[in-house]
């Protein structure tokens, strides 16, 4: 019986690594491919080393190092210009539109899923794999992203954007493991990227200081204006909306009978909106972008959603709109309600659909 070939997505740490070991000692013909999504050269110190983030030159050595490991195919595909029309340019656009982007879920979205997926497909691979802690499940016919086994790492919300066809040609093998589950077989394989740290930080701002990256993309001083007390009272000058976030109260630079905090920005007026702690809390929110598991719904649904990525879930009641959008009424008022971000919805450990905040 002929071998089902799936292309493992290899970023060089040791969550993928392990993925494509383990799909090797299933009985899979495994090739393992890594995306070069940037010009590395800018994204090294003055002693010509790499940052320690994700997607750095040393961690395309590791994956290729990996892949001679196990004695397997290995391709490097360069996605630099897709990166940055995709990724970065929709960064960069959403900052200077006083939104709070994503970029992960948007490198998953199109990078991976959409060409990653193609050139595995082009491959006559059966399957692409990938070191994401979530799961698949097919019902009848139809398929289920759910969460993954451990807590910590569930990156289910990173994934709402996955559609039928793609989760039909998936494997998620991390799962249903642990952490520490991940790095034993990684130790059982002899795998040098064993005890590799992971990195936190957003891929293409190595030092995260994305608003330095942000006035090197695009320039700084045109978007300089007014922190406005939502009372209408000025309180000071900002030197750009890009530099806040909603939710935020470090860094204001302004005094107040009480602490104030970042309640929204007008890039129209160029203004930050500031105002108390209860002015954060909102009992509804719109979104666009749907994707759904389950058929539209017609009705109001009742579910679960998760507007951040390191959140529980909340009770929350979703009906859909014209232009595939929704608007969620939540149980109870939600502080920090981030334009940009996603909100996911959830039934159980299943997500059922998701969409970005407007």
């Amino acid at each position: 019986m002929k071998k089902q070939r799936v292309v493992v997505a290899m970023s060089g740490g040791v969550d993928s690594s392990v993925t494509a070991a383990l799909l090797q000692e299933q009985g899979y013909e495994v090739i393992g491919m890594t995306m070069q999504i940037w010009d590395y050269s800018s994204f090294t110190d003055e002693h010509g080393d790499s940052f320690g983030t994700c997607c750095s030159l040393d961690d395309v050595y590791d994956a290729r190092r990996v892949a001679e490991q196990l004695q397997i195919p290995f391709y490097v595909i360069n996605f630099e210009d897709d990166f940055q029309r995709e990724v970065i340019d929709r960064f960069c656009n959403e900052y200077f539109a006083g939104r709070t982007p994503n970029p992960c879920v948007l490198c998953n979205q199109i990078l991976k899923f959409e060409l990653l997926l193609r050139k595995a497909r082009e491959l006559e691979a059966d399957f692409m794999a990938t070191g994401h802690y979530a799961g698949i499940e097919k019902q009848g016919e139809t398929f289920f992203l759910r969460k993954g086994l451990d807590e910590d790492k569930d990156q289910s919300y990173f994934l709402f954007t996955l559609t039928q066809e793609q989760m039909a040609h998936t494997l998620f093998p991390l799962g249903e493991m642990t952490k520490e589950e991940v790095r034993r077989h990684a130790a059982r394989f002899n795998l040098r990227v064993a005890e590799k740290a992971e990195s936190q930080d957003i891929c293409f701002v190595p030092d995260g200081d994305y608003v330095r990256f942000l006035e090197e993309e695009r320039g700084s001083g045109h978007l300089d204006g007014e922190i406005v007390h939502v009372s209408g009272r000025i309180l000071g000058q900002h030197q750009g909306v890009y530099r806040y976030t909603v939710g935020q109260r470090k860094g204001l630079g302004i005094g107040w009978t009480a602490p104030l905090f970042v309640v929204g920005i007008d890039v129209e007026k160029k203004q930050v909106i500031v105002g108390e702690k209860e002015h954060l809390s909102r009992f509804e929110l719109e979104i666009d972008g749907c994707n759904w598991s389950i058929p539209q719904p017609s009705e109001p649904l009742s579910t679960h959603c998760r507007i951040r990525y390191r959140q529980q879930e909340v009770p929350a009641i979703v009906e859909t709109l014209p232009g595939n959008q929704a608007r969620i009424r939540f149980a109870e008022a939600q502080k920090g309600v981030t334009p940009g971000q996603a909100a996911v919805f959830y039934q159980g450990d299943k997500v059922i659909g998701g969409g970005w905040i407007k």
